[in-house]
């Protein structure tokens, strides 16, 4: 893979990357501002963007209702192979379907690709923010196919978090079925999240009127992200789905640190495959589309 200057493939999560930790030396920055970066480039306003004009999608949306514990509707995108295995894509915070149009407009082939407006971004609902992970989850289980169809659910940066979660209630509820997920850029660690000031001062019911809607409930989940990342932590043993894990040591905004944890804690996985990328920041997507593809690629093998 280019520029995939470390790899490490391991059994049940137990591979250790020497000196990993120590490669996160520089703390992120303040996460309300960082969070208006990875909007602006979600949409196409920033260096690091999907390539494809956004008009290119406009035909590709759609929706459904997510029950409890959600009850809203979420707007989605859809593209690629109707029969195939299906592949969600699930974006960071902030951030939105868009996001991921590269992949929409030049899909995986076979593969039924859908990305969607988490709740509380983009064309979904609700207006607000929605910081729990299980009512996040609970939109990306949405979209797994009744048929029993292999099942790919990549995560960007927050999204990880989510399609860790949903890997968990779906091996509870579907042990049967055939799931990979990719983590790429994850932020999974619990104790490498904290709240700044200008987070707090985000919050303030007078500076969150002036704030546009994405800054707004972006703010509202980095804040509550610590504790739901403590509760994932006691349940991400129970993920049996195949786990690829893509990060970029110089991101800033994740630190590559999570990967460690990532290694341990996915301890009953089938397997797990672990690609660093030297040299690069947070916003794979984009950046690093072709070892993103790669991922998915092995993530949609049959076996490990």
């Amino acid at each position: 893979m280019p520029h995939a200057a470390e790899r490490s493939k391991a059994k049940r999560g137990r591979a250790a990357l020497p000196m990993l930790a120590n490669r996160a030396t520089k703390s992120p920055g303040p996460p309300l501002w960082t969070a208006l970066g990875v909007a602006l480039a979600a949409v196409g306003c920033a260096p690091s963007g999907p390539k494809a004009p956004l008009p290119a999608t406009d035909g590709m949306r759609s929706s459904i209702a997510v029950g409890i514990p959600l009850d809203a509707r979420v707007s989605l995108l859809r593209a690629g192979n109707p029969g195939g295995p299906r592949v969600v894509l699930v974006h960071g915070t902030p951030g939105s379907a868009t996001g991921w149009a590269d992949y929409l407009t030049a899909p995986p082939a076979g593969a039924d690709v859908v990305a969607l407006d988490r709740p509380g971004y983009g064309a979904s609902a609700p207006n607000g923010a929605v910081p729990s992970l299980a009512a996040q989850a609970a939109a990306v289980i949405a979209l797994v196919p009744a048929d029993g169809r292999p099942v790919v659910l990549l995560g960007h940066s927050q999204g990880a978090p989510i399609v860790a979660w949903a890997a968990a209630l779906l091996a509870a509820e579907q042990p049967e079925r055939s799931v990979s997920i990719v983590m790429l850029a994850g932020s999974l660690d619990p104790t490498l999240e904290s709240i700044h000031a200008i987070q707090r001062f985000g919050a303030r019911s007078l500076v969150q009127r002036l704030l546009p809607r994405v800054i707004r409930n972006a703010n509202a989940e980095l804040m509550a992200l610590k504790p739901e990342l403590e509760a994932l932590g006691t349940i991400l043993p129970a993920v049996k789905a195949r786990v690829v894990i893509v990060h970029g040591t110089a991101d800033e905004l994740v630190p590559v640190a999570n990967v460690t944890y990532m290694q341990e804690r996915f301890s009953g996985a089938r397997c797990i495959s672990t690609v660093l990328l030297e040299g690069r920041n947070h916003f794979l997507p984009w950046n690093s589309e072709s070892e993103v593809r790669e991922a998915l690629r092995v993530a949609l093998e049959p076996s490990c």
